[in-house]
This record gives C-alpha cells, structure tokens and sequence, in this order.
C-alpha cells in the first residue's frame, strides 16, 4: 500500500516522502480500513518537525483522522461488516491506503456525508465535545469564546456550540476570517488585531474559553472569564509558559484545564467515540453541525496539503483524498 513517510528536515517538501509498505492486519478487536479520505491536523505538522512523537504502539504514519469502507475485520469484532461505511479516530497510520483501528474508535459515516466530508469530522468532533463540553462544562444559555474560530477546531466548535444553546464570541485574525466565523454561527465575531478585551467585555464576558494560543492571551482570557468560567487549553500556539494571577483565579472561581487527545487510553477514547455518536451525529444528520472543508489534496501532495495548513488561510479543514 502507499504511504506518506517522514523522512528527514522540517520542511514539508523535505520532510514528506510517498513509500510502499506492507498492508496491516487487524488484530482481533480491531477494523482494516480503506482509506478514501483523511484529514490534515496541526499535530501532523508537529509530529513532521520531530516534536509530537507518535504515542507508544500508534503507527508513525501521520494521520489521526479518516474516512473509508471496513476493509477487514478482527475476530473479536461484532459491529461492523466488511463494507461498511466508517470514519475513524486514529493515533496514527492515516495518511495511506489501507489503516488498522481500534473498531470502538470507528463510528458509521453520518447519512448524506461522503468520504472527504466524513473524514474531516473524528478529530475536531472529539476534541470539541471532550474539551467544551466535558472538560469546560458548557450548558445551553452559556456563553463560549472561541479563538482561532475559523479553524478546524473552531469552526467545529462554532456549530456544536449553538446546537447546545449555547452564545459564542469568536476571535480570528483579519476581517475575512471575522466575517467567516460570523457566517458560521458566532453570535460576536472579532478581529483579533483589534481590542479584544473591551468588545468581550461589552458582550458580557465568557463562561468557557477554548484556548488554542497559549501565553500570549492567557492575561486576556483571565481577564475575559465570568466567575466560576472555565478555561480550557488545547494548543499552545503563541507559547507554553504564561504568569497568571493566581490569587485572581481564586477570587474569580476560574477553573484551568486542558488535554490533548492522542495520547489517552483506548478505552477513554471509547467511551469518548460512544458519547460524540449520542450527542454530536444526530446534530450532524439534522445538518446543525457541518463537516466545513476548505481544500482537498491527493496523497501523493500531502506536502502542499501542509503548506496550504501552516499558511494559516483556510477556513475549517484541509483533507487528502486516496
């Protein structure tokens, strides 16, 4: 089968390699997938740069998402069929033809998406329900402030955030990226080369901050935060260490927390696969929450898929197509 190998330097035309292996054999509780489409994620640019090593036992393919036909089946698994339509969260082993999951971290392709739409769903669906809604707590009548809205996290976040009730204020750099975010859903939608501060301030503050910018806004999203708000970091894009007022934070009743997702155990992720197909695809069949892709590349271009994602101009996700 073809893959996508990291073969050296930073860069993504250095960095990224077409190759032939072998194809995987599922073990007994896991589905073989063909691959049709698979989605392009910050981690994959960082694991290409040698700083997001794939988790012990995840293939060192990149790709944490995809979409395709159950190719083959372990022994041990009763829900799915070879045939079967599924997208998939993976820890990696996405960017090439066939994959090998885990069958609890599979769920079915919602009605009336295709591939490339299916497969830009695992990883921005999970995160934003463990992240907003489990680890932030968000209740309908809430307010979310979003930054980095126009991206695949945010963008994901804008709709499952409205379709819980919830009142979302988004910041994203540039007037058009405001303007998309706007479109998308978000009741306030900032540009954040302006003050941020005040207008959020004006809009009442925020119960829930997703936080993928790190140092540089943590004064602002203190600053930002109602009593008793969570803030929930999930990327540390500007910097990972910030000095925070702590006595704040205990005045304030602020709860921090944060996570990554690759790295938990099978079973969380399990757990976590069953609660986003209860909660979030029956939003997605009502069409309140969209798979939003902005550009699509063939496997065989997964280094200007990464170009295309590190420039920073897209609105939602960019998806490589097999």
């Amino acid at each position: 089968m073809r893959v996508i190998e990291i073969e050296g330097g930073q860069g993504p035309a250095d960095a990224l390699r077409l190759a032939e292996r072998p194809l995987p054999n599922p073990a007994a509780d896991e589905i073989r997938i063909r691959v049709r489409a698979a989605g392009v994620n910050r981690p994959d640019i960082v694991q290409r740069e040698g700083r997001y090593p794939a988790p012990p036992g995840a293939s060192d393919i990149l790709g944490l998402e995809i979409a395709g036909e159950v190719d083959a089946v372990g022994q041990d698994v009763t829900r799915w069929r070879v045939g079967d339509r599924v997208c998939a969260l993976l820890g990696g082993g996405g960017y090439a033809d066939y994959a090998q999951v885990d069958a609890r971290h599979a769920l079915p392709v919602p009605e009336g998406l295709d591939f490339v739409q299916a497969a830009a769903l695992p990883e921005t669906a999970f995160t934003v329900f463990a992240n907003v809604f489990e680890g932030g707590g968000l209740k309908a009548g809430e307010t979310l402030l979003i930054h980095g809205a126009t991206s695949g996290i945010g963008v994901m976040a804008i709709q499952m955030a409205k379709a819980a009730g919830a009142r979302v204020i988004a910041t994203s750099r540039g007037a058009a990226k405001a303007k998309a975010a706007r479109l998308l859903g978000a009741d306030v939608s900032l540009d954040a080369t302006g003050d941020l501060l005040d207008a959020i301030k004006a809009e009442g503050g925020a119960d829930v901050v997703l936080d993928m910018v790190g140092a540089a806004y943590a004064e602002l999203n203190l600053n930002a935060l109602k009593p008793g708000g969570r803030w929930v970091v999930i990327a540390t894009l500007t910097g990972a260490l910030a000095q925070i007022d702590l006595m704040r934070v205990m005045l304030k009743r602020i709860v921090l927390t944060g996570s990554t997702l690759r790295s938990r155990p099978a079973d969380e992720k399990a757990r976590l696969a069953a609660a986003v197909e209860q909660t979030v695809w029956p939003w997605v069949a009502a069409g309140a929450v969209q798979a939003q892709v902005q550009a699509t590349f063939p496997l065989d271009q997964a280094a200007a898929a990464h170009h295309r994602l590190e420039a920073g101009d897209h609105v939602g996700k960019i998806v490589l197509t097999l």
